[in-house]
């Protein structure tokens, strides 16, 4: 490797895990991303390869180099941030690479399993990112907010967030609506008054209800009546 530094040395290795295929399709899956940025890492690949980075003595020096050339490099990112270990380390680490997600890929994979022992101090967080001005940091907000506070965790006032978070964006739209989905699937009676009272704008209210429609979680007579809850289109 010579004194090549490490940003190299992982370009190199993403670029020898390359499958053209594979990027070829994954390319028109994420649309906010410049085709020629996707090498075409597999994430199975990429997760093993991020758990080899994560040891390097060195690997600070990828994590503070952004923003990444590639959209394979953010998604290493996000996989190393998933396994630190060390609470603190992986927010301080997450809030500096939050503002350059820059697709829902990225967003949604980036799921760091030390939150689930610090649940209380994640909740401050999550009320900080939700009111954020970026897109993907509101999305993975709302995201860790379905992850982790949907099941033992779950308290009204997470729904009530949700609800009051407004946006013209489809990425952050999406989300609430697949939150809401969610909620109905795991805590139907508590988060129905949402969807009865039409708490969301127009386009996420039916396309929850349409994801909940989706969903084998909920009863064939719990999806006749969210269907009559759908709101005319104008």
């Amino acid at each position: 490797m010579g004194n090549k530094s490490i940003i190299d040395e992982i370009k190199d290795e993403l670029f020898s895990l390359q499958d053209i295929k594979y990027r070829d399709f994954q390319a028109k899956l994420i649309p906010t991303v410049s085709a020629d940025s996707v090498i075409g890492v597999r994430t199975p690949e990429l997760r093993k390869l991020a758990k080899k980075e994560l040891k390097k003595d060195n690997i600070g020096d990828f994590l503070d180099t952004l923003p990444h050339e590639y959209f394979d490099e953010k998604q290493l990112h996000a996989f190393i941030i998933s396994e630190i270990k060390d609470y603190d380390e992986c927010i301080k680490r997450l809030e500096k690479f939050l503002p350059y997600i820059d697709n829902w890929a990225t967003c949604d994979q980036l799921s760091p399993k030390v939150f689930k022992k610090n649940k209380s101090e994640l909740l401050s967080k999550i009320r900080e990112w939700i009111t954020s001005k970026e897109t993907y940091t509101v999305r993975f907000a709302i995201g860790m907010l379905m992850q982790h506070y949907l099941d033992e965790d779950f308290d009204i006032e997470y729904p009530e967030m949700v609800s009051k978070v407004r946006s013209e964006e489809y990425y952050v739209n999406m989300m609430i609506a697949w939150y809401f989905a969610t909620a109905l699937a795991k805590q139907y009676d508590v988060v129905l008054p949402f969807i009865e009272g039409k708490r969301l704008s127009d386009w996420t209210h039916n396309k929850a209800i349409q994801k909940s429609i989706e969903s084998y979680r909920i009863s064939p007579e719990q999806k006749e009546y969210l269907k009559k809850l759908k709101v005319a289109k104008n």
